[in-house]
């Protein structure tokens, strides 16, 4: 539960001035890798393994999935790029149907267990599986960019493209939180 003294967070809409986040190059070598065998827990059940999928799957990767009765870890608006995981989920949410019509399955992808990413795809009524790597092996697979708060290894924003088990694209970093989706749409459509 939220500290008393501490309102529960708007994880709609975020906060105005957030600081942005800039290319580091820590995603520069994902273009034309071949995704690790390693499967992953989902919120659907059972687990799912990217490298296994034919045809085109979008992954977009978040730092962490927020809950409305739960305070945000000290100084999470101040780290660029953190904040907006919620605002992501609902853009995916949205076009969902988009998307699938134009061939690619989507898969959200954290750091938090399945149990507790289940509570955030029910509450916003998401028609995709969230996938866990909870136990990093995926992520120190992959090399994907990583940052640390409050304990925690979280993933950076970022979002794949992947054709056959291979990263075709990679949208990183992302900002706003929401902006993946459009890119994703766009590269779909110019490459059918």
């Amino acid at each position: 539960m939220t500290d008393l003294h501490t309102p529960p967070p708007d994880l709609h809409t975020p906060p105005p001035g957030l600081p942005r986040p800039v290319d580091d190059g820590a995603a520069a070598h994902l273009p034309g890798r071949r995704l690790p065998c390693v499967p992953l827990a989902s919120t659907e059940g059972g687990t799912v393994d990217l490298s296994a999928i034919a045809g085109r799957v979008v992954v977009y990767c978040y730092p962490m999935t927020g809950r409305p009765d739960v305070a945000l870890p000290e100084g999470w608006d101040t780290i660029p790029g953190a904040r907006g995981c919620t605002p992501q989920s609902c853009s995916w949410r949205d076009h969902h149907a988009e998307l699938k019509a134009l061939g690619a399955e989507v898969f959200g992808l954290s750091t938090q267990a399945s149990d507790y990413q289940r509570e955030m795809v029910e509450r916003l009524h998401l028609p995709f599986a969230v996938l866990s790597d909870v136990g990093g092996d995926f992520r120190r697979a992959l090399e994907l960019p990583t940052f640390e708060a409050a304990g925690m290894t979280l993933l950076k924003r970022l979002t794949f493209i992947v054709r056959d088990g291979v990263i075709e694209d990679v949208l990183y970093p992302v900002f706003p939180s929401d902006a993946d989706v459009a890119w994703v749409m766009e590269r779909l459509r110019a490459s059918r």
